[in-house]
C-alpha cells in the first residue's frame, strides 16, 4: 500500500490518491467502474471475482478519499516469463490526473517481480488515449485482432513491451 499524490493539472487542488492491492471486498465497486467504463463489453461479476482470486493475477485499486476511482489487473504466472495486462480502468471524472500512469507502473512492477521478460496487452483501436499511455510506457504495436471487441466490432491493437535487463 502506498499514498501517492495525483498529478492534476488544476493547480495543487488535486486530492491524494491511495494505491493498494485489490480485495474481494472491492468487487462491487470494481464492477460499477467496469460497467461504466466498458458498457459494451464489461466482464461479468463471476469473471472478475475469479480474476481477483487467482494466484496468477495481481489486481490493484486506486482510491480518492473513500471512493474507488481506478483499478488494473495483470496475469503473470510466476516463472512463465510473460505477463498480460488484463485491464486498466479509471473513473471518467478522474482521468488525465496521472492515475492511469500510477496503475501502469504498479502492473509493470508486479510483472518484473513475477519474472516477466515481456508484457502484452490489447487496446481498442478506437481508444487513442489509452494507446498513447501504453506507448509512453514502452509498448509497441505487434499486431491487430480484427473485430475483437464485441458487440462493437472494434479491432484490438496488440502491444508488447520487453523488459530491459
Amino acid at each position: 500500500m502506498s499514498d501517492v499524490g495525483a498529478t492534476a493539472g488544476g493547480g495543487g487542488g488535486a486530492p491524494a490518491i491511495r494505491v493498494r492491492d485489490a480485495e474481494l471486498a472491492d468487487l462491487d465497486a470494481i464492477m460499477r467502474l467496469e460497467s461504466a467504463t466498458f458498457p459494451g463489453d464489461a466482464w461479468s461479476r463471476d469473471m472478475m471475482a475469479a480474476e481477483l482470486a487467482s494466484p496468477h493475477t495481481t489486481y490493484v485499486v486506486v482510491e480518492s478519499g473513500d471512493e474507488l476511482v481506478g483499478y488494473a489487473g495483470l496475469s503473470a504466472p510466476a516463472g512463465a516469463g510473460q505477463g498480460d495486462i488484463q485491464t486498466i480502468a479509471v473513473d471518467a471524472t478522474h482521468r488525465r490526473l496521472g492515475i492511469g500512469t500510477v496503475l501502469m507502473q504498479q502492473l509493470l512492477g508486479a510483472a518484473r517481480t513475477r519474472g516477466a521478460r515481456e508484457v502484452f496487452l490489447e487496446v481498442r483501436a478506437d481508444n487513442p488515449g489509452a494507446e498513447e499511455l501504453y506507448r509512453r510506457h514502452g509498448f509497441e504495436r505487434v499486431g491487430v485482432r480484427p473485430r475483437y471487441y464485441q458487440p462493437d466490432d472494434v479491432d484490438a491493437i496488440v502491444m508488447r513491451r520487453e523488459e530491459r535487463a
